[in-house]
């Protein structure tokens, strides 16, 4: 699944300089989501997977599949991007979500939700939910056969819409995979920054999510949510990044509830750092490892808690 296969402090090198210039508070919306889209172009997908636009729930959206997908019952991932709910793609998430398709040997429904602070909170989650129920009910996938994912705030999406799936809907995803979900943004980070994300960004992009609403609402803050009967969940970071210290909070406050985790950290990588799995092999082999445990979600084979 690596096209290239470039050495860490190389990539380190050039990550921290695109991402505090892309990222930085002072810049307008549009310029960070031009940047960070420009930024993706070196992110391939992989051969054998084809991309489809369509639209999903009201928004533009991408069926990302193998082309040799294998027989059985439907199932599918849906796939909610990173980006502070402000930034972020179809474009910047096209490269992993093929990736992931590839590896699950699934289709992955990305979708473009609406974005702050044009679209504060609850536009993105009302698209999340609006996508997974048009799945069902048009697409023809049970609620069970379908894994929820997502990255950074993306991840804190997946986890507030599984919590509304389930109260509102009475349906329980498949599986959550969260790749270092931002699982509630009134946390202050404990240092100014990490290789991507600063505090000042983070706190912007928190602010701009919450617009007028309550920030204890635990769509906004799903850490606080309802956990228990939440399916299978797969949290992984690398110990260096900033919300590092929220993903073991979540790992805990899930097994507290009953839930089986499977929790992951590696070290020497960064936030998201699977955005560049086609040039850096561990981040690959952490994507590689979210798809193993949502297939075997989907297949509903056991699942131990290994962490």
């Amino acid at each position: 699944m690596r096209d290239f296969a470039l050495p860490l402090p190389l990539i380190r090198a050039v990550l921290g300089p695109v991402y505090r210039v892309s990222l930085h508070a002072r810049l307008p919306w549009r310029a960070q989501r031009a940047l960070i889209d420009i930024g993706s172009v070196l992110q391939p997908v992989p051969p054998g997977v084809a991309v489809n636009r369509m639209e999903l729930g009201g928004r533009p959206a991408e069926r990302l599949a193998p082309r040799s997908a294998g027989a059985g019952e439907p199932a599918a991932v849906l796939y909610l991007h990173g980006g502070g709910y402000a930034v972020g793609s179809l474009t910047t998430h096209r490269s992993l979500c093929g990736r992931l398709a590839a590896a699950t040997g699934l289709p992955v429904y990305s979708i473009d939700y609406r974005l702050a602070p044009e679209h504060p909170f609850p536009a993105a989650l009302d698209d999340a939910e609006a996508a997974f129920l048009e799945l069902v009910t048009e697409h023809g996938y049970r609620p069970d056969r379908i894994a929820v994912s997502g990255d950074s705030a993306g991840g804190g999406l997946s986890l507030a819409l599984a919590q509304r799936l389930i109260a509102r809907h009475g349906y329980t995803p498949a599986a959550l995979g969260l790749i270092a979900p931002w699982v509630d943004p009134n946390q202050a980070p404990e240092r100014l920054r990490d290789l991507v994300v600063n505090g000042p960004w983070s706190r912007a992009c928190a602010l701009a999510y919450l617009g007028d609403g309550d920030p204890h609402d635990p769509g906004y803050a799903p850490l606080h949510g309802v956990l228990e009967g939440l399916p299978p969940v797969y949290v992984q970071a690398d110990v260096d990044e900033l919300l590092h210290p929220q993903c073991v909070d979540l790992t805990d406050a899930l097994r507290a509830a009953g839930v089986t985790v499977e929790f992951t950290e590696t070290r020497g990588l960064w936030h998201v750092a699977q955005l560049q799995a086609a040039l850096v092999g561990p981040a690959a082999v952490a994507l590689t490892e979210m798809a193993v445990f949502l297939r075997q979600a989907i297949d509903e084979l056991p699942l131990r808690d290994l962490g």
